[in-house]
């Protein structure tokens, strides 16, 4: 389990320090230009095992997180139905910091200002470890992926297109 230098620290971070979870700490110099893709890419990762976190809001104003590969899109009709919703659209955004406590680019399902209703993409369950970001821009974590559920319960769905 690596650990981030203290200036380094994310809620994210604490969390699984604070749980003793296993996991790494991987950062790198972050373009924020840079998709998911070419950030995998850059860092030498199967691209198939690197999530981005969404944050949605379904018809009934509750609020779900999503974790899908970098290289797909998140359908909406599945992560409704996976939330059990009529219909679920994306946060925006500017909404998103006062919401999770995180930046566009840099949200992590662990150490969310709240406790959302959480779905991870079941290709997850192919790989031994996945990548998702650990908190802020230019970090990640690497850890199995039912290791995630030690600290956010979730639910494994098929969530792409």
């Amino acid at each position: 389990m690596a650990r981030a230098p203290k200036d380094h620290k994310t809620n994210a971070l604490r969390e699984l320090d604070a749980a003793g979870i296993a996991h790494e700490a991987l950062f790198f110099e972050a373009d924020p230009a840079m998709t998911g893709v070419e950030i995998a890419q850059s860092q030498g990762e199967e691209v198939d095992a690197v999530f981005k976190t969404l944050v949605t809001e379904g018809k009934s104003g509750e609020h779900y997180v999503f974790l899908v590969p970098v290289a797909c899109e998140l359908d909406l009709k599945k992560a409704a139905a996976a939330a059990g919703e009529k219909a679920v659209a994306m946060v925006r955004a500017r909404d998103l910091l006062p919401l999770t406590g995180y930046v566009h680019g840099g949200c992590s399902p662990i150490g969310m200002k709240k406790r959302f209703a959480t779905f991870v993409d079941e290709t997850a369950q192919l790989f031994d470890t996945i990548y998702f970001s650990g908190g802020k821009v230019g970090c990640q974590v690497r850890m199995a992926p039912d290791d995630l559920g030690l600290l956010v319960p979730f639910a494994y769905a098929d969530l792409t297109g």
